[in-house]
């Protein structure tokens, strides 16, 4: 039997078993019990809750309840059912066929469809995904319904890494009779989304809560078990841990308390904590540098910032221990990370002598370091990688800004340094190559080659690792473009994030596949007993 064949039928059994443990899972509801309001927070307050047009962290959060997509995955990263109850795979690896569940209607009453995964993929996210359009282009040659509830796929060239690519922030299901023929960006119903998931949209008051409500004709029949979930706006790190200490909100998810309180809170009666739920994305912190305009457009530049942050204090004394310090832009979680690449211990000596060599007077124009707003520690950060970079010659600006004035400066290329973090999702041709290639430097995400980083081995290199059929292979070429990107500061890699969760312990199935808290919550309930 040949690799390809092997691959196709262990493909349709995971299938097949993924269903039936869906079944048996949804045959369960009974044993849940039904009711009540689940508050929690969301921080900082997303720009926009459609998920198509936007991925920031809090935009996912909250409209991972409201859109979903064909697939969800477990903690393993193995492809579990969603909009799409089954799949089988081509021998040649070629053709993707999913079968839709039945019943499926969108929010406003309307019957889902495969027109509407046509449509969401082929059309909308062909366009406007920052991520999803990367891997449409290169490699979805078709999206083709052969009947209601069926959809084909073709691929122009292998892809390995195709069945991870529908986690609902990168393939979320939009309405076709809402979008199609409008302008996407400007549609009213992006200010009150229509999915087809469990929660529906209720409510925002800006600066205060965004209600979802139960969506009762949701088509798990018995689910969802709360009534509705409620996210808070508290923009100081302590009044949400004191939110929560309080009993004001039930969960607590990564970020949303200054990792000083997380060892006090895990010590309180009756709290569970969770570092599981961040599997699919594996989140690893970089500095974007603007490689554009000077300074930043010399590599022996980029090296000795490198060699000035002392990225062991960043983990131990800002982030209080929760994460470790990366090596390169592939997390060591993510498959075919590499340590052996080049190394930038804290060295402040070695990064004076880069400045020098590099012949750049870094301190004749200060540089704006726009402010990364997802909580105090990266205040800390921001202002840590201020005063380090004055130690070699910098003059320094950091520039505020709230999430939608980030998201907004840095697709529009607005800055000279900023921090962000990646989503690896399980993959390097997914998470990862998208920051690299000099043919996603396009303004408009935060989410793309910001930096303006240009190689054209390293797009070789990622095409033709994203299309090898063999794990062999894969390593040899990934290894090889990390090497490259960790020499050249392509970012400058931080650290690997660790989240924490925190939640009371009657609350259940918080957390139970490797996308946490961004799942659909359709299994939550709470314990009465």
């Amino acid at each position: 039997m040949n690799q390809t064949s092997a691959s196709s039928k262990i493909m349709k059994a995971s299938a097949a078993l993924a269903a039936a443990t869906w079944l048996l899972a949804s045959g369960a509801v009974h044993a849940q019990t039904q009711g009540g309001t689940l508050t929690a927070i969301v921080q900082p307050e997303p720009p926009m809750l459609m998920l198509g047009l936007n991925q920031q962290a809090p935009t996912q959060y909250v409209a991972g309840k409201i859109y979903q997509s064909l697939l969800t995955y477990d903690h393993e990263l193995k492809p579990q059912p969603s909009l799409a109850k089954s799949w089988k795979v081509s021998s040649d690896g070629l053709t993707y066929t999913f079968e839709l569940q039945r019943g499926v209607k969108w929010h406003d009453g309307k019957p889902f469809s495969a027109a509407d995964v046509v449509f969401s993929v082929d059309k909308f996210l062909r366009e406007t995904h920052p991520r999803g359009r990367l891997v449409i282009n290169k490699y979805i040659a078709s999206v083709t319904a052969l009947n209601d509830s069926t959809v084909e796929f073709k691929l122009k060239e292998s892809f390995s890494p195709f069945m991870s690519l529908f986690v609902v922030d990168n393939m979320p299901m939009v309405p076709k009779h809402i979008y199609e023929g409008t302008d996407y960006r400007t549609n009213p119903a992006n200010q009150t989304p229509i999915g087809t998931g469990p929660f529906k949209f209720k409510e925002w008051k800006k600066g205060s809560h965004i209600v979802l409500t139960r969506n009762n004709e949701y088509w798990k029949e018995g689910k969802p078990f709360l009534n509705e979930i409620v996210f808070r706006v508290i923009p100081d790190a302590a009044s949400r841990a004191v939110a929560f200490e309080r009993g004001d909100v039930q969960v607590l998810r990564g970020g949303d308390v200054d990792n000083v309180d997380v060892k006090r809170l895990k010590a309180m009666p009756n709290i569970e904590m969770t570092t599981k739920g961040w599997e699919m994305y594996a989140p690893l912190a970089f500095m974007s540098m603007n490689q554009r305009k000077p300074p930043f457009d010399n590599v022996k530049v980029r090296q000795a910032v490198m060699h000035a942050i002392n990225r062991k204090f960043i983990v131990d004394n800002i982030f209080f221990g929760m994460g470790k310090i990366a090596t390169g832009p592939i997390a060591s979680t993510t498959l075919y990370y590499d340590k052996n690449v080049p190394q930038y211990p804290y060295d402040l000596k070695k990064a004076r002598a880069l400045i020098a060599e590099s012949g750049v007077n870094v301190g004749a124009t200060p540089i704006k370091l726009l402010s990364f707003p997802y909580g105090s520690a990266w205040e800390r950060l921001a202002e840590y990688t201020r005063q380090s970079l004055e130690q070699i010659g910098f003059k320094v600006q950091i520039d505020p800004a709230d999430a939608g004035g980030w998201a907004k400066r840095s697709g529009d290329f607005d800055f000279d340094l900023t921090f962000n973090f990646t989503y690896q999702y399980g993959d390097p041709a997914l998470g990862v190559a998208r920051h690299f290639l000099s043919t996603n430097s396009i303004k408009g995400s935060p989410f793309v080659n910001n930096q303006g980083y240009k190689n054209l081995k390293v797009d070789e290199l990622f095409s033709t690792a994203a299309a090898a059929r063999t794990p062999e292979l894969r390593q040899r070429l990934y290894s090889e473009v990390q090497n490259v990107l960790v020499s050249e500061v392509a970012t400058g890699a931080l650290f690997e994030i660790e989240y924490a969760t925190f939640y009371p312990k009657h609350i259940k199935n918080l957390v139970t596949t490797g996308i946490g808290l961004n799942e659909s919550f359709d299994n939550v309930y709470f314990d009465k007993k």
